[in-house]
């Protein structure tokens, strides 16, 4: 499992020119069922994505394919888990 952090940098101001294409890149995440959970960071310092069902060499070029951080509005962090335990809901994502 994965944690990509999306933060802001000084080119945040070119977020609107590129929102489109972010908003199909986090739809192409959801429907290849890679991404579980999308949301922002708060406040107002950028986005977080919970991947899976991923590599990390596919994940990164999944994130270099993101026009936030193609043009450098965002970047990101990759974050791999390893999960040891979870709640019943989230058994899924046990390694």
């Amino acid at each position: 499992m994965f944690v990509v952090l999306l933060t802001f940098s000084t080119h945040k101001d070119k977020a609107s020119q590129f929102m489109e294409g972010h908003n199909a890149w986090i739809k192409r995440g959801f429907d290849d069922g890679v991404f579980l959970l999308v949301g922002s960071l708060q406040p107002k310092r950028g986005g977080c994505v919970i991947a899976h069902n991923t590599s990390l060499p596919d994940l990164q070029t999944r994130v270099n394919d993101d026009p936030f951080v193609a043009e450098q509005v965002v970047e990101a962090q990759i974050l791999e888990i390893s999960a040891a335990k979870a709640d019943e809901r989230l058994k899924f994502l046990l390694d």
